[in-house]
Order: structure tokens, then C-alpha cells, then sequence
């Protein structure tokens, strides 16, 4: 593959990402950010330096070939592009849109030391946008890649098993059970899949896709996008079983006892909700984010009045939290009507939510009241909440998450009027399938134990990873678990 000279586009700045009106898209759940189009996609690609230590690919925790695929995009070489990412990566399209490249490969990127790091994140999601808009192309490109490798060419090898390495024999018989739908789970299926193992998916839900379909927002994840990428696993031999809540319905022990599974995934993420143990939180009008957005998203809220699903929103909402899920829930909120205000209780500079997501929310006139904490939540007669109280604060020494941890400003009281009340501080892991597998060892706090390396977990043949082991995390983190995970149950089905 030729080189060009990457330094024809010097800018300092990314290329700027087309999106909707903030004014329009505050009253509408169609996708904000629009992607590049051909020419600004290659203008963005053409900043990267091609750093021969690729420091990129050591931030990607699913090991995407960075360089080679911007390398391709910067060409024109689309479909080529694509090929390379999604060797690598089975949901591309979804990474693209919702992981945060700031904190890991454009945290990475040596163009970030002197201006803006490269787009990656925009860049895979081109690829990805124009292979579902070019699939002739972008099947027959994924099937040279495998030809090329085939043939024993050193390049393609290095990427294609770079990708399938973690998988590399054949598992043709084998029968795996994976329980949940979520980015972990999904990942190991088809990285198993890859390798003709027979793997069947159980979700709770009926719809497929975990945190993906039910957890984030039609406006910054479109749902046809993540059922498209749900299809290629199962044109790939995956199926799934929905409205299957293993634990009730079945346990581990019956999926391979009697159903004859080889080996199973347990990737049932954190859906448990968290609160804050504060006076008042089981007032009306008082949810927590993944109640909010579970009904927007599986009963489609979001094509009102097409449906007309009964969401309460209030006029004046807030929203506690400063994570990504704090800032979707606001925006929802803001969507369905409300004035909405974002409580975190420490500064702008600590909030863990992607910065891009903290930036369309002020956009939409989303209000941020920072170094604020709830300490009571106060209601009516009529058992509705009315207020908020809350307490100012100031930043002191670090605690162990290494930010610095938050303490309350003596006589600093004061109440946010309000009718409605949504809780985004966090979630656990649901203690159902821990309660209903003996020999299953987890932490007090409900986490499944399992090897970081391998995934395994203390009963033979049983494997987790994702959320359901390390607590709320990321989409691309869950993802590398996933990858880990099939190469885990790889070996142990093959014997090594």
C-alpha cells in the first residue's frame, strides 16, 4: 500500500462535524452529530502523521488497526477501510458514535500534543456509515482482506488476525451459551462465531442489544443502526432468544446440563439502578435515568406522537449526575419538554460524561448548577415532589478515583423548585445470576470474579466479563472484555 504525505492537511483543528441546529434538535430525538461526508473525511485523514509507535492502537481496547485504516480512508480507499476496522471491531458503527476517544485512542494521538488529535472516532464511523450505504463494496473488500491473508500475505495477516488471532482455531460443534444482548456479549459471540462455533444469545428484554437498544438515546444512537449491526452477527450464524431471563427462566447449570452448552458468557452488564439514600426519593415524579430512558427508547417515546407512550417529564426537571448517562437523560428530558437542570457535585473539569455530550447539552440550553449536591428531596401534599434541597460544595484533596473529593459548604442550603426528580449516579450489577449459580464466586458488591486475561470465573466453564464484572464502564471497554472472553473460551474448549 502506497504512502502519502500525511502532512498535506496541517490544520491544527479537526474537521468539524456537520450537526443539527441546536435550536431544531432540542425538539427532536433525529441524530445530532451527521457524519462527514467523502471530502471531509479525507481531509481529516490526511492530519494523521502515521507515528510509527502507533501510541492510537494502544488506546483502542479492541486493538483496531488505526493507521492502516486511516491510511485507506485518507486514499479514498473506503471500502478497504472498512474491511480493516471491522476485522477488529464488531460494532464499528456504534463505536464510532458513542465511545470516548478523548480518554483513550485520540487521548493517544500524537497530533493532540501540538493542536487537536485526529477525528479516529468520526473516521471509523464514516467507514463504517458508507459501507451499510456501499454493501456490495464493503463485502467484497472484507472478503479480499481474508483472500489476501489466506495467500499468506504479511500485511493482511497482521491485520486479519491481528483481529481473529485471539480465536484462531476451529470451534466447528462447539455450542456456547452467551446471556445478555449488550456490547460484551455481542463481541464474543461473534468473535466465536467467527470460527463456526454454534452460539446462541438469551436476552431478557424483547429487543436485542442491552444498553445499546435501551440505555442510550435515539438522537446520539439511532436504533435501525444497532439493530443493523445485530443482523450481520446473525447473518453470520448467531441466534438469538429474547424474553429469556436466565435465572428465572432457566439457569447456567440447566443451559449446559440439559440444553448441552459447552461453555457460557455471562455479559448481563449493570442495570441495577443506584440512589442516593436521601430523604424523599420515593416521592412521585422521582426516577432514576434508566427508567426514563428505557421507556423513551423500548416503547419509541421518541416517534411521538406516532406512539403515544406516557413518559412524565415535567416542566422543570433535575437531572443528578455528571456522567454520560446524567447528560442523556437531560437531554431527553429537554426533548420531552422540560427546563432541565444538571446537579453535580463537583466541578466541570471532573464530570466524567464525554466532553462532546457536556457540549451539546449547553448547546440545547441545558443549565449546569456544578459544585451542588442533593441532601433531601421535598414533596406536596399530594405525595408529588416540589423541591430539591440542596447544599453547596468545594473540592478538597483526592480521593481514590483520583479526582478531588467533594465537601459540603457549611450553611450553604438552599431548594431548586421542581417537579420532577431524575437520579443518574450510577448502577450495579443485578445479583440474580450470582444467586441462582452455585459455585459462582462474586464481591460483596455483587461483581462476578473473573480472570482479567482469560475472563474465566471460579465454576469450569462459565466465563464473564463487561460491566457484570467491573462495574458501569464503556461500550468499547465491554467490548474488549468480550474479545478477551472468546479467546478465553477458545482454549478452554480446545483444550489449551
Amino acid at each position: 500500500m502506497a504512502r502519502l504525505n500525511y502532512e498535506a492537511n496541517r490544520q491544527k483543528t479537526k474537521v468539524p462535524m456537520p450537526e443539527l441546529d441546536p435550536a431544531e434538535r432540542a425538539q427532536t430525538f433525529e441524530e445530532v452529530a451527521l457524519g462527514y461526508s467523502e471530502e471531509e473525511a479525507v481531509l481529516e485523514a490526511r492530519r494523521c502523521i502515521q507515528c510509527p509507535d502507533t501510541p492510537c492502537v494502544g488506546g483502542c481496547p479492541v486493538g483496531v488497526p488505526i493507521p492502516r485504516f486511516v491510511e485507506q480512508v485518507a486514499q479514498g480507499n473506503f471500502a478497504r477501510a472498512y474491511a480493516i476496522v471491522k476485522s477488529a471491531n464488531a460494532l464499528p458503527a456504534i463505536c464510532g458514535r458513542v465511545c470516548p476517544q478523548e480518554s483513550q485512542c485520540e487521548g493517544q494521538c500524537t497530533r493532540g500534543k501540538n493542536g487537536e488529535p485526529v477525528g479516529i472516532g468520526r473516521l471509523e464511523r464514516f467507514a463504517s456509515d458508507w459501507a451499510f450505504a456501499h454493501p456490495e463494496e464493503a463485502k467484497g473488500a472484507m472478503d479480499e482482506l481474508r483472500a489476501e491473508c489466506a495467500a499468506g500475505d504479511e500485511l493482511a495477516c497482521s491485520i486479519w488476525r491481528g483481529a481473529e488471532g485471539a480465536v484462531s482455531k476451529d470451534l466447528a460443534g462447539k455450542r456456547v451459551a452467551v446471556i445478555g444482548s449488550g456490547p460484551a456479549s455481542l463481541t464474543c459471540a461473534g468473535e466465536l462465531a467467527k470460527r463456526g462455533c454454534d452460539v446462541t444469545v438469551f436476552e431478557a428484554l424483547h429487543k436485542v442489544g442491552g444498553v445499546l437498544t435501551y440505555g442510550i438515546p435515539e438522537f446520539r444512537l439511532p436504533k435501525d443502526l444497532v439493530a443493523r449491526e445485530v443482523s450481520k452477527l446473525g447473518d453470520n450464524g448467531v441466534s438469538f432468544e429474547t424474553n429469556a431471563l436466565v435465572g428465572k427462566l432457566y439457569d447456567i447449570d440447566e443451559l449446559m446440563d440439559e440444553r448441552g452448552f459447552d461453555a457460557v458468557f455471562v455479559g448481563t452488564g449493570a442495570g441495577l439502578p443506584g440512589y442516593l439514600g436521601i430523604e424523599g426519593e420515593g416521592l412521585n415524579g422521582v426516577m432514576v435515568a434508566s427508567e426514563l430512558l428505557t421507556r423513551v427508547n423500548l416503547m419509541k417515546a421518541y416517534l411521538f406522537p406516532e406512539y403515544e407512550t406516557p413518559v412524565y417529564a415535567g416542566k422543570k426537571c433535575v437531572v443528578v449526575g455528571g456522567g454520560n448517562v446524567a447528560m442523556d437523560a437531560a437531554r431527553t428530558a429537554k426533548r420531552l419538554g422540560a427546563d432541565v437542570t444538571v446537579v453535580y457535585r463537583r466541578g466541570r473539569d471532573e464530570m466524567p460524561a464525554r466532553a462532546e455530550e457536556v457540549h451539546h447539552a449547553e448547546q440545547e440550553g441545558i443549565e449546569f448548577r456544578l459544585l451542588t449536591n442533593p441532601v433531601r428531596i421535598l414533596g406536596d401534599e399530594n405525595g408529588w415532589v416540589s423541591g430539591v434541597e440542596c447544599v453547596r460544595m468545594e473540592l478538597g484533596e483526592p480521593d481514590a478515583s483520583g479526582r478531588r473529593r467533594p465537601q459540603a459548604v457549611e450553611g450553604s442550603e438552599f431548594v431548586i423548585g421542581i417537579d420532577m426528580l431524575v437520579m443518574a449516579v450510577g448502577s450495579k450489577s443485578n445479583p440474580l445470576i450470582a444467586k441462582t449459580t452455585p459455585g459462582l464466586d462474586v464481591t460483596p458488591r455483587n461483581l462476578i470474579v473473573a480472570d482479567e486475561r482469560t475472563c474465566a470465573t471460579s465454576k469450569p466453564g462459565v466465563f464473564a466479563g463487561g460491566d457484570a464484572v467491573i462495574g458501569a464502564a464503556t461500550v468499547i471497554l465491554a467490548m474488549g472484555a468480550g474479545k478477551r472472553a472468546a479467546a478465553g473460551i477458545a482454549a478452554y474448549l480446545t483444550g489449551e
